[in-house]
């Protein structure tokens, strides 16, 4: 007889390939083998799919028994007064129904069961040909190699969880990737199945189901639900106060900057391989030191790790070829240089370990980078256990509201759409008008300047000596005019392309809020279920609060974040605008001043 369960608790589907469960319901099973903690069959609506094997009890086929007597047991269920029963022929056979072949296309895929396990490094470094990763200066035995230590190999999934791979910002955090089985831990004889009982009930606040969402893979879920644990040193501590516009990050009691200057081409292995170092010169040391572009795809790898509520800039993207080209370089290292300035301008980032190596270890001392980098690589405060190192103010003063944070959240979700949309569109209107000016408008000035030329040329055949000031007066106007058309070549240099570097920085943070909005919102969701748990009398008001407190915590570093964004965005643009029309008014006074000069000649003929 086909194999069927009955459900122990509401179950709604997610992700494709699972389908959704109701208390009691009945399902069909196709087969009882489960599938790393899930079970395939069919809902009392036809719908086939996966779901959790705990979530459901299987129902067994009693023990054979004698057969009853013809007007016993057999027909007990009749109703008073029923209907005398037909008795089938012996040889007729009930059909069965056959449930439909398993379909071809793979179930969404699921994280096995692992036990609980120390978080490990997740970033991985994008490979290519721009500085592999082949020379002794990495350190193969990382965090990740130790024995013992649980390394990921899923693909990144995006938020949403069934999107496809996506940016390597997390991965998954085996400290909070729980059995797929254990997910909802009560069990018949469980208090949540006795409402009635003396105890009170002690319901638990479920865990998200897709194991691939940011929120899990950030640790933002075992923390909100208490599973974090740590010793945090002072020295590790992030603090959040309340300034005049909201939660902040506390500012860096020492700030300081750094230039990227003189990128210079080197060699090892005997010139068989060469590679651009950058000088890095940190104002707070004065000491110069030598990175590779290897070196700060590194760090950024061990930042977008370790701070899952932080926007860490993107770095300028890599190039397979013409990596030595002078344009190259030059564009890398200006990229570079806005990346170094947001470091060096957030309070939390700046001041990180990692970063203080990074900037500070002598380019000579490959014992301690490597000391260093290790120590990097081996930081217990990541995953779940970074967000206890987050400091918040605390006070009726310091209350937070779930609404007005949730709406906050929402405004700004809708803003960075639209930023981004925006971005976007003046990136290709600057791309296409720097096009322009380099090809077209260089190409129209100098014909223009060329016509007037060989009107000069023309007039010199009359060979009358009171036109001669004439002739020298037209070709000085060509001649101003090709080099008019040099200034609309040169110029996307003074102005566009700076602007098209920041919007192309901004970009990349615009694409990390999505997944900092959604630990948030995540943290919401626990704290809304806690709540709902806390009405129906089935989760103690103490346990709710610690969770709700936990929610505060990862709130009050979103709207810290928020602020920094929208701080250091208006610093940028009016910097940068300032400076593109300082340099558009002085291009049109060279223009002007070229004109001017072709126009004096005029004044002797």
């Amino acid at each position: 007889m086909a194999l069927r369960a009955r459900a122990l608790y509401d179950f709604r589907s997610e992700n494709p390939g699972e389908i959704s469960l109701r208390e009691h319901e009945v399902l069909s099973l196709c087969s009882e083998q489960d599938i790393e903690g899930w079970l395939e069959g069919v809902n009392s609506h036809g719908d086939r799919g996966l779901f959790p094997a705990s979530y459901v009890q299987v129902i067994r086929a009693p023990a054979a028994e004698p057969p009853a007597p013809a007007g016993g047991a057999r027909y007990a269920n009749l109703p008073p007064g029923g209907f005398e029963p037909l008795v089938p022929p012996a040889s007729f056979n009930p059909p069965v129904q056959q449930l439909p072949p398993p379909a071809a296309a793979e179930p969404f895929p699921l994280p096995p069961a692992f036990p609980p396990a120390p978080y490990s490094g997740s970033y991985q470094p994008s490979q290519g040909s721009d500085d592999d990763w082949d020379d002794d200066w990495d350190d193969t035995s990382t965090v990740a190699d130790e024995p013992g230590v649980l390394g990921s190999s899923y693909p990144d999934y995006d938020a949403a969880g069934g999107g496809g791979p996506t940016s390597t910002r997390y991965r998954l955090s085996t400290r909070s990737d729980l059995s797929l089985a254990s997910r909802n831990s009560q069990q018949p004889g469980h208090p949540h199945h006795h409402p009635g009982g003396g105890a009170k009930s002690s319901a638990t606040v479920s865990r998200n189901l897709n194991r691939f969402s940011t929120f899990v893979k950030s640790g933002g879920e075992a923390f909100v639900l208490g599973e974090a644990s740590g010793f945090v040193k002072d020295g590790d501590k992030l603090c959040v106060v309340l300034g005049p516009w909201g939660p902040e990050w506390q500012e860096n009691p020492y700030p300081f900057q750094c230039s990227i200057e003189d990128p210079t081409k080197q060699t090892k292995f005997k010139g068989m391989k060469s590679y651009i170092a950058y000088k890095l010169v940190p104002s707070h040391t004065g000491q110069q030191v030598h990175r590779r572009y290897k070196h700060f795809d590194w760090l950024y790898g061990r930042l977008a790790e370790k701070f899952p509520v932080i926007s860490v800039p993107h770095l300028p993207e890599k190039q397979a070829t013409g990596r030595f080209e002078e344009d190259f370089i030059s564009k890398r290292r200006k990229g570079l240089a806005w990346w170094m300035d947001h470091m060096c301008s957030h309070p939390v980032l700046a001041q990180c370990d990692a970063f203080r190596h990074f900037l500070t270890c002598p380019s000579t001392d490959e014992k301690a980078w490597k000391q260093g980098k290790r120590k990097a690589e081996k930081d217990e405060m990541v995953g779940a256990n970074f967000f206890l190192t987050i400091s918040v103010p605390t006070g009726p003063a310091a209350a937070l509201d779930l609404q007005e944070v949730e709406s906050r959240v929402d405004g700004f979700k809708s803003f960075t759409k639209k930023m981004d949309e925006s971005t976007m569109q003046l990136t290709h209107t600057a791309n296409e008008f720097a096009r322009k000016q380099v090809t077209g408008f260089k190409k129209e000035y100098q014909k223009v300047g060329h016509s007037f030329r060989g009107l000069s040329q023309a007039f010199e055949l009359d060979q009358q000596a009171f036109s001669a000031n004439l002739n020298q007066a037209l070709a000085f106007t060509g001649e101003a005019y090709d080099a008019i058309g040099e200034f609309f070549a040169e110029q996307p240099r003074q102005d566009l392309d700076p602007v098209m570097d920041l919007l192309a920085l901004y970009q990349g943070h615009l694409a990390n809020f999505p997944d900092i909005i959604h630990v948030q919102k995540g943290a919401l969701t626990k704290v809304k279920e806690s709540k709902r748990h806390v009405e129906e009398g089935k989760m103690e008001v103490q346990k709710a609060d610690g969770i709700q407190d936990r929610c505060n915590i990862i709130s009050f570093a979103t709207l810290a974040e928020i602020h920094h964004f929208h701080q250091i965005r208006v610093r940028d643009f009016k910097s940068q605008m300032q400076h593109f029309l300082e340099q558009q008014i002085l291009f049109f006074q060279k223009v002007t001043q070229k004109l001017e000069e072709a126009l004096h000649k005029y004044d002797s003929v």
